[in-house]
């Protein structure tokens, strides 16, 4: 390749490295801020957390005895001289209502009052976002989270009396989320939101694919490479997300009571784009693997003469697999749209023509691979090192049944029966064996050179009369 063409790949890789880090955030977004169940269920887990569900009591409370003289209240309940205790009674109640109202917000009908309260705002800043005429006319622009049910039954479990509850204002307990002085700035937001997380995610890929059809020679190196890209992606993702985290709650937390809430509202909040960042590490991964897959390395050989029998006479099955895996992610995964849908049909097409490529390369490297030539060869070596490993066991024994007689009997042995060999052993090679024995003897002083040529000759001599 020329030095354009190699600048070109590689400029195209880091570009789409960037693209898929944008992308985590868009989707982000786009899903936490403009899909109303997402918006639901993520408001669901932040009372679940016992640090937010304790912080939430204390402003219910709070909104309770800002919107309702409760001391007044009690003068008018208790009778003659006991007035004077109103404001005694008042406090006393605050107190066991600042108690029992985590109590409260943990029982059922909480968390529905609570769900129900987010639904209904997301779907009116949707209406609003989206420039719906009677929605804007009718709220002026302004969205608000109303906790005035929650407020009520709060009022009505901790004592206080439904007809207390009763004279709580409309207006109680309501959490402003949109501004109508910011309604302009919010619309071109969303708008931008929705066609930025679709463009982004599909631009990344035809990045990471342009660069691998350019590399033609070395492709491998290329996948490998947007894998990698893709993981760093998501790992910066999840660093700056925890960095971000602590930039925004000091900013938006000026109470430092009410900081540990919203660290847990931010990470609770946020946890949608850890799935989404690790879902970017998982598919950078498979890239990864992909290039290990087609490259020259012994184990991806190894790999490739394996699939080779396979990816050749059942292709269509190879096919068929990738179908039913993409068909069970739609099927399982939640619906989030065209971008979800034209991603995943990106991911799967480049899987296909990897399979492709794939199938070539091992073609042209093992044409003659055969399922019984890989489990075959396996078996006769596991067979061979098994047999290996029993024959030095084997040639010990005999060689210890081999034995001169008088080199037992200068030993203390008392048998003095010929040994029998268990090894074939044919009568020339045992008597130059004895003969290399009585050498032995000799040299190590065990036997004189009389005693030697003595027992040469009668070995000699045996041998000649037999």
């Amino acid at each position: 390749m020329s030095r354009g063409r190699r600048r070109t790949i590689r400029a195209l890789i880091v570009l789409g490295s960037v693209l898929a880090f944008l992308s985590v955030f868009g989707i982000w977004i786009e899903r936490q801020a403009l899909n109303t169940e997402d918006w639901v269920n993520t408001s669901g887990r932040l009372l679940q957390n016992a640090t937010i569900r304790e912080e939430l009591a204390n402003y219910l409370v709070d909104q309770l005895y800002e919107n309702v003289d409760v001391k007044k209240e009690f003068e008018k309940i208790l009778p003659g001289e006991t007035k004077e205790f109103a404001g005694a009674a008042a406090g006393g109640v605050r107190q066991f209502a600042s108690q029992a109202a985590e109590k409260v917000l943990e029982t059922s009908t909480a968390q529905e009052l609570w769900e129900e309260a987010n639904r209904s705002a997301h779907e009116q800043l949707l209406a609003v976002l989206e420039n719906k005429k009677e929605a804007v006319e009718t709220e002026e622009g302004n969205v608000k989270l109303n906790l005035g049910a929650m407020l009520t039954n709060l009022a009505s479990q901790v004592g206080i009396g439904e007809s207390l509850a009763e004279k709580l204002p409309e207006d109680a307990a309501q959490i402003e989320i949109l501004k109508s002085d910011q309604l302009k700035t919010a619309q071109n937001i969303a708008v931008a939101i929705k066609g930025l997380a679709l463009v982004l995610s599909i631009l990344t890929f035809v990045c990471f694919g342009a660069a691998i059809y350019l590399s033609r020679n070395g492709r491998w190196v290329t996948v490998l490479l947007s894998g990698v890209g893709l993981i760093a992606a998501g790992f910066v993702a999840i660093v700056f997300r925890h960095i971000a985290g602590g930039i925004v709650v000091d900013q938006l937390v000026t109470v430092d009571s009410a900081k540990p809430a919203g660290e847990a509202a931010w990470s609770i909040g946020t946890s949608l784009m850890v799935s989404i960042a690790t879902t970017v590490i998982v598919v950078g991964a498979l890239f990864a693997a992909a290039g290990w897959l087609a490259s020259p390395t012994g184990g991806a050989r190894a790999t490739r003469r394996f699939m080779a029998p396979t990816l050749r006479e059942h292709a269509a099955y190879v096919y068929t697999g990738l179908a039913i895996i993409v068909c069970i992610y739609f099927l399982g995964a939640p619906t989030q749209g065209l971008r979800s849908f034209l991603t995943t049909l990106i991911i799967a097409g480049m899987a296909a023509f990897g399979i492709h490529e794939l199938r070539k390369q091992a073609a042209e490297e093992f044409p003659d691979a055969t399922y019984e030539g890989t489990f075959g060869g396996t078996r006769d070596k596991v067979v061979s090192a098994v047999r290996d490993a029993n024959i030095p066991e084997k040639v010990s024994e005999g060689a210890s049944r081999l034995r001169l007689p008088e080199v037992r009997r200068r030993e203390g042995e008392e048998s003095a029966e010929a040994p029998t060999a268990t090894l074939p052993v044919s009568e020339e090679d045992a008597r130059l064996q004895r003969l290399e024995k009585l050498g032995e003897l000799r040299e190590k002083g065990i036997l004189t050179d009389e005693e030697f040529a003595a027992e040469k000759s009668k070995l000699l001599g045996g041998n000649s009369n037999s």
